[in-house]
């Protein structure tokens, strides 16, 4: 899913999120050719209201639209005119564009026009449905879930990898037992948006639906693949859903600036490839994979989601290839940065098995593994 124009998501500058992010991950995307052969790109229209009002009060969404018209207006209401998320013009058409693109991802899967879609430019995860967060503004996450569900989808997952909890999309599914959300991400007590516990695991009714891995600051590669391995699987296993809908926020990295996990653009790989072998094993192939946080806008982000993109396309890039040429004298054009060389950190990942290797009461990356796994797999009718 791509539209030129999601690049007017635009916050200023000296904004993390950089837009031109976006534009260098599609310009790579192209650079290896992938829009060529079994690779569609295609662009869906801005999401409408009453398709925004399935997770968003419309009360907030006439404030976006008011502040995108007049963004001097913006006071902080609605969590418009903050810091992280400052008002601009054209903000809600930016905004509802970015959604369009991963409820059109939702529906294409769906209806079996495609089994995976990727819109590396959504994963806002964190707006909620009365207000912005943490630069969201229009959930299109939990947008693209719940358009599956009024598409008749019965249990839909929702697998989170960004660094940040997805605390947007649990709130707007925390009393639906249909949706299944799984976020692995940095531990609440050092960083945004300081929810994400193990003991989050759903409203009356749905207990168990909300899933919650908080890895300790400095996490690397080991770490974060056993968590992954040691929760998702199994979970989706008793779930048995009918679509999953993934969230790769490339802010796990070592050289993000915004946060503390220690993770490699090769683990942040191995994790995309589980996600397409967890989809064909559970869902049926249906994958909607979505973009999301990352604000090493040059080194990290573009490879990581073109990576995600040609897995998707069934063409995945060997690793140790190298960068074409085009593509880091368009980074250097756009950025005066000199560019990665490869499609590797030159990391090779490994960890241990969860299930066959025990687990050290001592260490802090299995004490959050269990505690996840105590709070919420007997309500799946798993052992912990």
């Amino acid at each position: 899913m791509w539209d030129e124009a999601v690049t007017g998501y635009d916050f200023g500058p000296g904004h993390p999120m950089d837009p031109v992010r976006l534009a260098l991950t599609m310009r790579l995307v192209e650079a290896y050719e992938l829009d060529r052969g079994p690779l569609k790109v295609v662009a869906a229209k801005p999401a409408g209201d009453s398709t925004l009002r399935l997770v968003h009060r419309e009360d907030y969404i006439e404030a976006v639209r008011r502040v995108s018209a007049d963004p001097d207006s913006a006071d902080g209401a609605y969590g418009l005119g903050t810091p992280d998320d400052p008002a601009f013009a054209g903000m809600h058409e930016a905004s509802a564009l970015i959604a369009g693109q991963s409820v059109g991802a939702a529906e294409a899967v769906w209806h079996g026009d495609v089994l995976h879609a990727v819109n590396f430019a959504g994963g806002l995860h964190h707006a909620m449905p009365g207000g912005a967060s943490g630069f969201c503004i229009y959930n299109d996450a939990a947008l693209a879930v719940a358009r599956l569900l009024e598409l008749g989808a019965e249990r839909v997952a929702y697998v989170d990898v960004d660094v940040h909890h997805g605390d947007g999309v649990q709130a707007a599914f925390w009393e639906d037992p249909r949706v299944l959300t799984i976020s692995l991400h940095e531990h609440p007590r050092t960083l945004f948006p300081q929810t994400g516990w193990p003991e989050e695991t759903g409203g009356e009714g749905a207990e168990g639906s909300a899933v919650n891995v908080a890895l300790p600051a400095g996490t690397g590669d080991g770490g974060w693949l056993r968590a992954f391995h040691s929760v998702v699987p199994e979970l989706l296993a008793a779930f048995r859903p009918q679509a999953l809908v993934t969230q790769h926020g490339a802010d796990t990295h070592f050289e993000d600036p915004l946060a503390h996990l220690a993770v490699s653009l090769d683990a942040q790989r191995v994790v995309a490839e589980s996600c397409h072998a967890l989809a064909h094993e559970h869902a049926e192939g249906r994958w909607v994979a979505l973009g999301g946080g990352g604000y090493e806008v040059v080194d990290v982000v573009p490879r990581s989601w073109t990576h995600l993109t040609a897995i998707a396309a069934g063409r995945p890039i060997d690793p140790a290839s190298m960068v074409p040429s085009s593509w880091r004298h368009e980074v250097f054009r756009r950025t005066r940065q000199l560019a990665p060389q490869r499609m590797t950190d030159g990391r090779t990942p490994v960890w241990r098995d969860f299930a066959e290797g025990g687990y050290d009461p001592a260490d802090r990356l299995d004490q959050a593994v269990l505690a996840t796994r105590r709070a919420v797999f007997p309500a799946h009718g798993l052992l912990p």
